[in-house]
């Protein structure tokens, strides 16, 4: 039980923070997924379930925080999240080049679902325009900062073995 109050309780933290603080390190207003770092996290250690219910709680916090439609970051990261999970049975996940590189392309996949679903949306809107002004440095700057989330959240909640906690 009390893994399961440790989980949402760094899922909580990590959206919080992303949402209120991130901020103060952005760099020409581009600013890390740290949701969804944890959502690979959690696809990578325990499966695609907690990956997923990562995605719901996250997502809900970042749908919020961004002012966007209800469900767009949930669908995001729910795909993600199963994906990766399904994926990270084949993949040697102790190597950090794997998990930041892995990352990357999470964040690019879940960059273009998020841009197809506002396309759909409002078509008067610039897809490729965005994608290339936001996914791209947004996907690069939250694999820069895997290595550190992984980190402290494997000093948080250690595993023990895949899916066991």
């Amino acid at each position: 039980m009390s893994s399961k109050v440790i989980w949402v309780g760094a899922v909580l933290i990590i959206a919080l923070v992303e949402a209120s603080w991130l901020g103060a390190i952005s760099i020409r207003g581009v600013v890390p997924d740290l949701v969804l770092v944890m959502v690979v996290y959690f696809a990578i250690t325990e499966g695609e379930e907690i990956a997923m219910y990562t995605g719901v709680l996250g997502g809900m916090f970042q749908d919020v925080a961004a002012n966007t439609v209800l469900g767009q970051h949930i669908l995001c990261l729910v795909v993600i999240g199963f994906c990766i999970g399904r994926i990270s049975k084949r993949l040697v996940t102790d190597n950090p080049y794997v998990r930041a590189l892995t990352v990357l392309l999470a964040s690019v996949v879940q960059g273009i679902l998020f841009i197809s679903l506002e396309y759909i949306q409002q078509v008067n809107s610039s897809a490729v325009y965005s994608m290339s002004i936001s996914v791209m440095p947004k996907a690069f700057y939250t694999a820069m900062a895997t290595p550190f989330i992984f980190y402290i959240v494997m000093r948080i909640r250690p595993v023990t073995a895949k899916g066991m906690v």
